[in-house]
């Protein structure tokens, strides 16, 4: 009974994706546990902040690293649940571009969708790199640590850098159908090391802890910059630690019942995270000792508070396993979910060699190609880490940026919209709830946006400088080349497959009438009709949007199966 249950729940999930357009072709194998194990061991949020107390301390202090946390994660909770609303209505493994070429006005789908597939994919390969990045920069810490006679030299932590990453490929191509189990593994790992860490160091460090004003009212600036910019530069830290929620969007299509289960495991990571990061972050403060030793120790803060805790090398070393183990499993979720975003901005002809990255390799069931490429790009971004001392700060400024405008541009979008460009749907906000869920989303967005490409530090030399700024520029002249060779020609958003359409009509996406195509002056069907499925064109702005492109001219086109990527113009069906 349990096993038709399941097998008539996936039906269902299947059907529904049909709707948005697309074959399911990922099989559907994490349970909503292990696919909050994948989110919270993406955020990981106490391992992310702990391991990047560098940004913070010397740009605000405990300030910064408490209230800053308390400020992003009020702001990302409430970004979180504005997306979790489009997640709701559309449950598809493209999420933000998908989301915005749904509800944009007509004329500025293609390019509106296209900007915010290029972010996502961007911000979600920075990402991959920061796991590594924090993994290697313990690794160098041990070693300085266990050697203070050795001098660490930026190629090595390029190749520790390395070796993270190759594992984490590693395991997302050969071992593709126990990462829900490994997405477990990690969540119960993450919860007994934030569990075991905080009790021993808070054990060990009595009764000598610092005061509760240094924890909580403490600042400090060694920045160079004025105060009140350098506490805004310090969220950075915060913004690291809660940023990756997206990854239950892009990995939507491989859960059951996707569009009540995925809002809230979304909600459920970014809560957890901020509870779990603000406990740990105290309980390090108070065991601190001296905060100039801890930001000036070459072994790194994390390490030395771990020593001043439990004032033994051994004992300290064994508690940074915990974090260690924690940012190998985020590095591999990381890339799981940052491959299936790529493949699904493929799948819809948003990348150069689209239909080589939007292949799924038979036999592994995976994403392959999308995976390569993610891989590669990663390394080839951790050069930065042979030519810049703020290699880290550059590399996490580009994931947090890239990633906040692409959860930013759909909630603008939808404001600017009246928020009426949503289906009903499971997950809703009500009311001025939504309205102020969404505003204070979007302010956060804008804000870290402008700040975060600053350089760490005063005065600014070629070597300190910001380089998540040149990372930009990169990928926007790659992408602005590629929409003028085929953007503006090929891509009009999410694509219809030729797969899931059945006796001339399609399944699950709404059609109009073939005797009257006509639309009205928003682009909507004027004679709606029902197709097969529970679809329907609506004569109202403020209703359900028509067809997967909310667009009463477009949801006929059609595409060959055997050609995916080219389309063969609109036809009659």
């Amino acid at each position: 009974m349990e096993r038709h249950t399941r097998a008539h729940s996936t039906v269902e999930d299947d059907a529904q994706l049909a709707k948005l357009g697309h074959k399911a072709e990922l099989h559907r194998n994490f349970s909503p546990l292990a696919m909050l194990g994948l989110a919270f061991a993406i955020l990981n949020s106490w391992t992310a902040l702990a391991a990047s107390l560098s940004l913070a301390l010397p740009s605000g202090g405990p300030t910064s690293v408490i209230w800053g946390l308390v400020t992003a994660g009020v702001c990302n909770l409430c970004l979180a649940a504005s997306m979790a609303e489009f997640l709701s209505a559309y449950p598809t493994a493209g999420g933000q571009y998908h989301w915005v070429a749904v509800i944009s006005w007509k004329k500025w789908i293609p390019i509106l969708s296209w900007i915010t597939g290029w972010v996502n994919v961007s911000g979600w390969i920075a990402l991959v790199a920061t796991g590594g990045l924090l993994g290697s920069q313990l690794i160098i810490g041990i070693i300085g640590f266990m050697n203070p006679s050795y001098a660490p030299q930026r190629w090595h932590q390029f190749l520790i850098y390395i070796g993270y990453n190759l594992v984490a490929f590693l395991v997302n191509a050969f071992l593709t159908s126990a990462l829900p189990y490994i997405t477990k593994a990690a969540f119960s790992w993450s919860i007994a090391g934030f569990v075991i860490i905080s009790i021993t160091v808070l054990a060990c460090a009595s009764p000598n802890y610092s005061s509760a004003d240094f924890v909580f009212r403490d600042f400090i600036n060694q920045t160079g910059w004025p105060d009140g910019i350098a506490w805004l530069l310090g969220l950075l830290q915060a913004g690291l630690g809660l940023t990756g929620y997206d990854a239950v969007a892009h990995m939507i299509e491989e859960i059951p019942n996707p569009s009540v289960e995925g809002p809230k495991i979304m909600l459920a990571c970014v809560g957890i995270g901020t509870f779990t990061g603000f406990v740990f972050l105290m309980a390090l403060l108070f065991v601190s000792g001296n905060v100039d030793d801890v930001i000036n120790s070459a072994a790194g803060p994390l390490l030395q508070i771990f020593f001043n805790a439990t004032g033994n090398q051994a004992g300290a070393i064994c508690l940074l396993i915990f974090p260690l183990v924690c940012l190998l499993f985020a590095t591999t979720s990381i890339m799981t979910t940052s491959s299936r975003m790529t493949y699904a901005f493929a799948r819809d002809g948003g990348l150069p060699a689209s239909r080589w990255l939007a292949k799924v390799h038979p036999t592994l069931d995976l994403p392959l190609n999308a995976l390569y490429l993610t891989t590669a790009l990663v390394v080839i971004f951790g050069c930065i880490f042979l030519g810049s001392s703020s290699a880290f700060n550059a590399i996490t400024s580009a994931s947090v940026v890239a990633l906040g405008v692409s959860y930013g541009i759909p909630v603008a979008i939808n404001c600017l919209r009246g928020r009426k460009m949503l289906p009903p749907r499971p997950f809703v906000l009500p009311g001025p709830f939504g309205w102020i869920a969404n505003l204070i989303g979007i302010v956060y967005v804008i804000v870290t946006t402008v700040l975060f490409v600053f350089p760490p530090d005063l005065p600014v030399t070629g070597s300190n400088m910001n380089y998540c700024i040149v990372a930009f520029f990169i990928v926007l002249v790659i992408s602005t080349v590629d929409w003028f060779v085929d953007g503006r020609k090929n891509f009009t958003g999410p694509r219809i497959n030729l797969d899931d359409l059945a006796n001339g009509e399609t399944v699950g996406i709404p059609i109009a009438n073939a005797n009257s195509h006509a639309t009205d002056t928003n682009g909507y069907a004027k004679d709606p009709i029902f197709a097969q499925g529970n679809g329907k064109f609506v004569n109202e702005e403020d209703e359900l949007p028509a067809g997967i492109f909310g667009r009463g001219e477009m949801e006929n086109q059609v595409y060959d199966t055997s050609n995916r990527l080219s389309y063969r113009g609109p036809k009659n069906l």
